[in-house]
């Protein structure tokens, strides 16, 4: 058993390899609420914190499908203890329609003994405040198949069903060697364990960088599942783990495919709009004490070179498909502007 989990469901275990519990709460929300969950609008509330890369994931696929009005969302700040995510951006910290300080509570709502760690995303049952689901892979999977009576005039299809089992086969890849690889080397217990991460992790990187050389997206040519997986994490690459997480042969910006392949989904709409690089390092930084005693938050790297050309029109594809761009987010969802360095 390891030593610690933490409120990102992470186990540490000093001299060992990182081991992610990935045991979430299965419940499923449905069409047929054949887990006693029925896709109903306004029922539930999605509690995601910007920090967080699969949580990020959530936020810009409720985005690109318009379920906005169907599914509200619930944004803890971006630290928390070992306890829990905490709602201290809301006034009083407070959520404002759950009415809790800690996610905890929607969780012990619903199990009160919950023994793992209170992750995001979460999905919660507004009217009896208990947790629905916490498995990241199939809540963005769900708002794609079982929310679509509630998707936006124009929403892409972003699990297209005769392209599904080659998003999963890359998803699965990029999930464990990318998306969790840097975590493999951040919190490696040994020399050993964080080389062979490290390893994986850049080999996973080159095969990607060579499979879109030629090509826009990864699967096909349109933005799929799978580009908003990879996104997350290229997104935190640069600014997180280069170098808190060691993850440092090659900065984002240093790898010329995948870099210019990140600035393009970075400025399309529903990519960009969603990521809040201030909360991120906040999250990194002075939540991982084992990793950055010092808490010190650094201030770089500069972010507006996000919005520089990135050229990949002229490989041709259509991000949205027969689809069309979401509108711009609301008011209250939007993130700060990008700053230099």
């Amino acid at each position: 058993m390891a030593d610690t989990e933490d409120a990102d469901g992470r186990y540490v275990e000093p001299g060992k390899a990182f081991d992610r519990d990935t045991n979430y709460i299965e419940d499923r929300i449905t069409r047929d609420g054949r887990d006693g969950w029925p896709v109903e609008a306004g029922r539930y509330r999605l509690i995601a914190a910007r920090a967080c890369p699969w949580a990020n994931r959530t936020i810009i696929v409720r985005r690109l499908l318009g379920l906005e009005d169907a599914i509200s969302l619930g944004l803890p700040g971006p630290t928390h203890d070992k306890r829990s995510w905490t709602f201290d951006l809301d006034p009083g910290g407070v959520d404002p329609v759950l009415g809790i300080e800690r996610l905890q509570q929607a969780y012990f709502r619903r199990f009160p003994d919950y023994p793992r760690g209170i992750t995001v995303p979460a999905i919660v049952d507004v009217p009896t405040g208990a947790v629905v689901t916490n498995n990241f892979p199939q809540i963005t999977i769900d708002f794609e198949t079982e929310w679509t009576q509630f998707h936006r005039d124009g929403a892409p299809d972003l699990y297209p069903e005769d392209r599904r089992d080659a998003i999963d086969e890359v998803a699965e890849l990029v999930y464990r060697d990318v998306n969790n690889g840097v975590y493999k080397a951040g919190f490696a217990g040994s020399q050993d364990a964080y080389e062979k991460a490290y390893r994986t992790l850049f080999d996973r990187l080159d095969w990607l960088s060579e499979r879109l050389s030629t090509q826009r997206y990864l699967v096909g040519d349109t933005i799929t599942e799978a580009d908003i997986r990879l996104f997350t994490t290229l997104a935190r690459f640069d600014a997180v783990y280069h170098g808190h997480f060691k993850c440092n042969r090659s900065k984002l910006a240093e790898m010329p495919t995948l870099w210019a392949y990140a600035r393009d989904l970075f400025q399309t709409p529903g990519f960009g709009d969603t990521i809040d690089f201030g909360q991120i390092k906040a999250h990194y930084y002075l939540v991982h004490k084992d990793v950055n005693p010092s808490g010190i938050v650094p201030v770089g790297p500069d972010e507006t070179v996000w919005l520089t050309p990135h050229g990949r029109e002229e490989l041709g594809g259509h991000p949205f498909g027969d689809g069309t761009p979401p509108p711009p987010p609301r008011e209250d969802e939007r993130v700060p502007e990008l700053r230099s360095a």
